[in-house]
């Protein structure tokens, strides 16, 4: 095994000297393993493994300070920056922190390894703690910034520090399957009435587990247009444009399985990179794969505050690739300027 170990390490430093930029989940991929696999092959080598006490380890990240927050998918990557607080695991089903800066939903079932991370880089060190499903796929990542606290990440890493060390990863298969029931086994009628009397947009996946439908087929069978229309994808850079020019508050989820992440406020800087489109601002930066784009879809739901009003992005095999909101709280109507910006797309 450490043949295979010392093996992907030769090949992973032969990719990184061609391409210094590349990143490890890329990497991974080129290497046909998972992220977390190639990870664990630097152990003892700035890579520390950490026992999976996952809802010891987060609430005490707070004691880190200012950090940036880190959650992706395969078509698009949410960064923040903040301070960890109101952490809430009280619940079986999701744990939260709730503040204006992190605002996680944590669905700590799919967490499984946990790892710290101390990299050279061309501005010194950067040190971040690292989690991943089983399948090694990460879920999340939190990185320490100029204004974190160096030795309460140390001291969290000595605390947390796993008996196992070994270089050696396991992971297993989770496969993505959409069981799609063919529409004539729909009840429509009662789906369209039940979408049509909403007053939580909270209700909404309930509704959808209630009739057995998935996402993008609900969206077809929604009661009209007004409350679910497919759009250009290139909508999503007219409303992210629009909302940068109109200094609009915006609310901005990127998730995977095991974690949510959402941005609130507004956007500033907005910038093609190739196939990328990002928003990049000092605390919060986006990175969207338009290539990696099958659909996108305005979605209104109604709720005893009025309507809401999304836009939902979607890849080709009808996962949820990130959705955009105005600016709300439970109890405020949707700002009016974000009505009549989706409205114009």
């Amino acid at each position: 095994m450490d043949t295979t170990i010392n093996t992907l390490k030769e090949q992973w430093q032969a990719l990184k000297a061609e391409n210094p930029h590349l990143r490890i989940r890329n990497a991974a991929d080129t290497l046909g393993i998972s992220e977390a696999e190639l990870l664990a092959t630097q152990v003892g080598e700035g890579v520390v493994r950490l026992r999976p006490e996952f809802s010891a380890i987060l609430p005490e990240v707070e004691s880190l300070g200012r950090v940036m927050a880190l959650t992706r998918n395969d078509e698009c990557v949410h960064e923040r920056k903040g301070v960890y607080v109101n952490p809430d695991f009280s619940s079986p089903f999701a744990s939260l922190f709730v503040g204006e800066d992190i605002d996680l939903r944590i669905f700590l079932s799919h967490w499984e390894k946990a790892f710290a991370v101390t990299e050279k880089t061309e501005h010194g060190e950067r040190k971040s703690l690292q989690f991943f499903g089983k399948d090694g796929l990460a879920i999340h990542k939190i990185y320490l910034t100029k204004d974190s606290n160096d030795a309460a990440f140390d001291t969290l890493v000595a605390k947390y520090k796993s008996d196992n060390q070994s270089r050696e990863e396991e992971t297993v298969e989770v496969p993505f399957v959409i069981n799609e029931k063919p529409d004539t086994e729909i009840d429509v009628e009662g789906f369209q009435k039940a979408w049509k009397t909403l007053a939580d947009t909270h209700a909404f996946f309930g509704m959808l587990k209630k009739y057995g439908v998935t996402r993008t087929q609900a969206l077809r069978l929604a009661p009209d247009e007004h409350f679910a229309k497919q759009v250009a994808k290139e909508s999503i850079v007219k409303m992210l444009e629009g909302a940068a020019a109109q200094k609009l508050p915006i609310m901005c989820f990127v998730g995977n399985r095991g974690n949510i992440q959402i941005h609130t406020g507004q956007v500033h800087k907005t910038v093609w990179h190739n196939e990328w489109f990002n928003v990049l601002d000092p605390d919060f930066n986006l990175h969207l794969n338009m290539d990696k784009v099958a659909n996108v879809w305005i979605v209104r739901k109604p709720t005893e505050d009025g309507e809401v009003t999304a836009v939902e992005v979607f890849n080709e095999m009808g996962e949820i690739i990130v959705q955009f909101f105005g600016k709300r709280k439970p109890g405020i109507p949707e700002l009016q300027e974000w009505r009549d910006l989706v409205a114009a797309l």
